[in-house]
């Protein structure tokens, strides 16, 4: 019953072109992974408790007030980094909105109902985050559940290009290579995970306004960098066997381009890490690499996207986005 009045509600908005759907949707991989490098910016200035309570940002106050405990820069950088959630709840909202009044599929519908769904679960992992003192597998997990929703974003993207007409997906490579594709998923996720152990025994812990130390995940940050250094490397070679076996079965130039920035951009997030490393971890390019971890997982999930097809969406119902290719 609401659903259907919710229904009547959006019917009474225009009729969003392909275009415009998938606009949103590429909009909704930016906020999902900027919004990760927004907070990796709140740790690494010690911004963690500008806000120190949550949903509010000091007892009794929604905003940041002027208080000698907390420093302004760190109020003004966590509360500017929760006025960004609402950025990206209005952009899951939006490519929602658009994709129930284009009456897409319910395979589009679900991964679109997942945006605002992981940003609203995002949100208590945050509050949670923050009522422990950042805990660093707290910081850890938030991290983690933000590139998953890059990855889900990603799928949508894909999706919203696919045509509704078609009665199922058809491969485009072999099986066994779109396992190998989602083998080097698994294993994107263990360099994430290794990382953000690495983050929890390194030197940002994310907040200076407080007088006693956020604790650290206490085992010896060398150990953990090789162990996220093995992981990468695994993960590389994962991606360069993919290469010679789509080649081998001459697989769609769409899958092996996606590949191809996968594989620069894996190898351009390596040399980052490896500046850190021997530079001392400088804040700035924290940044950077949270930003090239987002970048990573978007990657990956476009060439498992890659790996099935639908087809195009039918031109005849949106005439105004006619030459538009799947995964352009």
């Amino acid at each position: 019953m609401l659903y259907r009045a919710f229904l009547r509600v959006v019917d009474l908005l225009p009729l969003p072109s392909l275009r415009v759907q998938r606009i949103l949707a590429f909009i909704a991989i930016v906020t999902q992974g900027g919004i990760a490098v927004t907070g990796a910016v709140v740790r690494v200035t010690g911004s963690g408790l500008g806000c120190p309570t949550w949903p509010q940002c000091f007892p009794g106050s929604f905003t940041p007030v002027g208080v000698s405990e907390v420093p302004v820069l760190h109020q003004a950088v966590e509360f500017g980094n929760r006025l960004l959630a609402f950025v990206v709840v209005i952009s899951a909202a939006a490519v929602v909105l658009a994709v129930v009044r284009a009456r897409r599929r319910r395979e589009v519908l679900f991964f679109a109902w997942l945006m605002p769904l992981g940003t609203v679960v995002q949100a208590v992992i945050g509050g949670f985050t923050v009522l422990t003192g950042l805990l660093w597998w707290t910081v850890a997990i938030h991290l983690v559940v933000s590139m998953a929703m890059v990855w889900l974003a990603t799928l949508l993207y894909a999706k919203v290009g696919e045509s509704d007409e078609a009665s199922e997906s058809t491969p485009t490579v072999p099986a066994a290579l779109r396992a190998l594709v989602g083998l080097s998923g698994v294993a994107l996720t263990g360099v994430l995970i290794a990382g953000t152990m690495v983050t929890g025994a390194g030197p940002h812990a994310g907040d200076k306004s407080i007088e006693e130390p956020v604790p650290r995940l206490g085992i010896e940050i060398v150990t953990l960098v090789h162990a996220h250094s093995q992981f990468l490397v695994g993960y590389l070679a994962l991606l360069v066997g993919l290469g010679f076996a789509l080649y081998a079965v001459r697989a769609p130039s769409a899958v092996k381009r996606r590949l191809h920035v996968l594989i620069a951009l894996v190898l351009a997030q390596s040399l980052i890490g490896l500046v850190q490393y021997f530079t001392g971890v400088p804040a700035v390019l924290v940044a950077f690499h949270v930003a090239g971890a987002g970048a990573c997982t978007a990657a990956t999930a476009a060439v498992w996207a890659a790996c099935r097809a639908r087809g195009p969406v039918d031109t005849a119902r949106t005439p105004d986005v006619e030459g538009i290719a799947v995964g352009s």
